[in-house]
């Protein structure tokens, strides 16, 4: 902790968006473990505008105890000049065992505007469309109780062989029925990648209307398959900024640093995540310019 606390020394407060510059989080999955206003610090250090916290099981914040502990968390990263700006949760339905009504409530009276809903999967023993149309059908009844409550959700594309919305299009077919104020994608250009391979830019079309949110981090193609590996290293690269800002996207944009999550329990892990989101921010900071 001396040692990230050195790495973080004589370094200002949060950055602040810039005209015509989006705002820029980190997903800070990846602080898992550290207290709130330790990944405030470091979240600032780095220069981003905000965090996307994952309150759900197993998170920074458990759902059972969102009304106690997420205030205390949205305390901390605005005494360092930030925002969550993105709650990610376990919410693909109306759940009690997600507390899904109290969670969004006591988000909206915080001030946070989204959350990223819950990833789900098909059976692959069952024909897809059938349980799309039920998963439809739950997911009305989220985005019906946020547009009470205020507050936007947003579904993450996966890659993998039985994600709902991994294709895109499956997810696509039902929210293109909803402004994208009430239900707009995360946009994962990783994901789109790994499972569109060079068609990814159609799937970018496809949904330029429907982008709340842009997530970026980065692959490679390895002996073993997908191989994640520092932004700007590997197959995701600046074309997607491009092809976002022509869309008129002005949502923001969330860095994902998964691939340090290996080395979690390593006794130098704080500063080696401190000095990789600083520079993976840094990169995609660049690219958006």
């Amino acid at each position: 902790m001396a040692g990230a606390a050195t790495l973080l020394a004589g370094i200002p407060g949060a950055a602040r968006a810039e005209a015509g510059t989006p705002e820029f989080c980190i997903f800070s999955k990846h602080l898992q473990g550290l207290g709130f206003d330790q990944i405030a610090d470091i979240a600032a250090g780095v220069g981003a505008n905000g965090i996307e916290a994952p309150i759900r099981p197993g998170g920074h914040v458990e759902p059972e105890r969102v009304e106690e502990e997420l205030p205390k968390l949205v305390d901390a990263l605005r005494k360092s000049g930030l925002q969550l700006t993105i709650l990610t949760s376990g919410i693909n339905e109306i759940s009690a065992a997600q507390h899904t009504e109290k969670v969004l409530r006591t988000a909206k009276a915080l001030g946070v505007r989204r959350f990223r809903m819950g990833f789900c999967r098909y059976d692959l023993s069952q024909p897809i469309w059938p349980q799309l149309a039920a998963w439809g059908a739950k997911f009305k009844d989220v985005i019906r109780l946020s547009r009470e409550i205020g507050i936007q959700p947003l579904f993450q594309n996966h890659s993998g062989r039985d994600y709902v919305g991994g294709p895109v299009w499956d997810v696509y077919s039902l929210m293109k029925d909803y402004p994208a104020r009430e239900w707009a994608f995360a946009f994962d250009l990783y994901h789109a990648t790994v499972e569109g391979g060079k068609s990814w830019p159609l799937e970018v079309h496809l949904v330029r209307d429907h982008v709340g949110a842009a997530y970026f981090k980065d692959f490679r193609w390895g002996a073993k398959g997908v191989e994640t590996c520092p932004l700007g290293e590997g197959m995701v690269n600046r074309e997607a900024v491009g092809m976002l800002k022509k869309a008129g996207f002005n949502g923001p944009v969330s860095l994902h640093v998964e691939y340090l999550e290996p080395r979690r329990k390593e006794p130098n892990y704080v500063q080696e995540a401190i000095v990789a989101t600083r520079r993976d921010l840094a990169v995609l900071k660049e690219w958006w310019k």
